[in-house]
């Protein structure tokens, strides 16, 4: 787990407010759900089978004995909440979130075992139409980063319930026949959940899985319709995709579409942000029927990934430094710094705190990245006027009324 120095908070700020605005023009709202739920919860919707339950959940009991679970992920956090507070039954809902999940897992680069995510689920929607729209997200976030050639998408079905559950058994009768050369984890996943020997990232494993049958030549006839038109979606609006018939996902409720935006830029090929349909997942959870599309993003390789196209790091600065001498000096400094926040709430506005000469005041005003010092001092305060120094031009220093102040600050920007 990990801080969020000062230095690293102004790319995050920016990502989180990019996300909001992003939500609010498809018009996704915002649900804010606890960071511990239930173990059972995870245990019933992301399987008992699953890497995450086996492994990597942080799992503890409380003073009444419950057993209880810091969430590793926000779909099924998001399907009780909506469930427990009549959100879904018969309604259409488009809801996102971002926060903090936790998985004991070794770390590694932009992976920690406290990290972030994004979340954009939707219930009560049948069609292809709104997979596309999930993948549309994902597109138009990487747009408005200048990031859209750093990320590629790749697609696929998992069919019904039915057809998986054939393909599990001729995909294990495949396996069972080249069994000595799986890893051990395929080996265990053989017998518990063998779609996912389809993800794993041992070579000789893969090799074994390239020759494997597809699942997406053993489709139900509605989820092949139902593939087909979303490719005929993304082909319309030019987004490009690759059909990569290994693609399961890690969680055990994904049932027809997948999806995974990958990049190679932070080195091997990660994935950014993955997602799909879980049609049978709020019905699993005890409640009535919903067909369901989302996907989460990791906040912390997508911060990584920008930095990486960045010439520059984000820097918060400052925009005005107020700096004064004397007590009377100061306590006008004070008052000026509340109404320049007042009149320009955009502006960042730094008041000095603790003393010192002006020379010291200016070097900590130069520090502060701002644009303008203000400077009030003896003179000043007798003649009512204002000092203002610019710092990232040249132009001498010169003294000026509060009018003139307030109308030089309104074209800083």
């Amino acid at each position: 787990m990990n801080d969020c120095l000062p230095s690293q908070t102004p790319v995050w700020q920016f990502v989180e407010a990019r996300i909001r605005d992003l939500a609010n023009s498809y018009h996704y709202q915002e649900i804010r759900t606890p960071i511990v739920e239930s173990t059972d919860l995870f245990k019933r919707s992301v399987g008992e089978a699953t890497d995450i339950v086996e492994k990597e959940m942080y799992v503890f009991e409380d003073r009444n004995g419950d057993s209880l679970a810091l969430r590793p992920e926000g779909t099924a956090c998001a399907v009780r909440a909506g469930t427990q507070h009549g959100l879904l039954y018969n309604q259409q809902q488009r809801l996102w979130y971002m926060g903090p999940m936790f998985r004991h897992e070794r770390p590694q680069k932009g992976r920690y075992r406290q990290f972030h995510q994004l979340g954009m689920e939707a219930f009560g929607f049948e069609g292809p139409d709104i997979d596309a729209e999930m993948i549309l997200l994902g597109a138009r976030l990487w747009k408005s980063f200048g990031i859209s050639d750093k990320v590629a998408l790749q697609i696929n079905s998992l069919g019904n319930a039915q057809a998986r559950s054939d393909y599990r058994a001729l995909l294990s009768d495949y396996l069972s026949q080249h069994v000595d050369q799986l890893d051990e984890d395929s080996k265990r996943r053989l017998h518990t959940n063998v779609l996912r020997v389809l993800d794993s990232k041992d070579k000789n494993t893969q090799a074994i899985v390239a020759n494997a049958p597809k699942l997406i030549d053993h489709l139900d006839p509605e989820s092949h319709q139902h593939f087909m038109s979303l490719c005929e979606r993304l082909d319309a609006l030019g987004i490009k995709y690759h059909v990569n018939p290994a693609l399961v996902r890690g969680l055990d409720y994904y049932n027809r579409t997948v999806f995974e935006w990958v990049s190679d830029v932070l080195g091997a090929q990660g994935t950014v942000c993955a997602g799909g349909r879980y049609d049978g997942l709020v019905e699993q959870l005890g409640a009535k029927a919903t067909p369901a599309v989302g996907f989460a993003m990791g906040i912390e390789r997508l911060v990584l990934l920008i930095e990486s196209t960045q010439l520059e790091p984000m820097v918060n600065h400052a925009d005005v430094y107020v700096t004064a001498i004397g007590a009377d000096a100061s306590l006008i400094a004070l008052r000026l710094a509340e109404n320049l926040r007042d009149q320009f709430s955009y502006l960042k506005v730094q008041l000095h705190c603790g003393g010192g000469n002006f020379k010291k005041q200016l070097k900590k005003a130069d520090a502060s990245g701002a644009k303008v010092a203000i400077v009030i001092g003896e003179n000043e305060v007798k003649e009512n006027t204002f000092g203002i120094k610019w710092l990232r031009k040249e132009s001498p220093q010169n003294q000026v009324n509060e009018k003139t102040l307030l109308a030089l600050l309104a074209d800083i920007h």
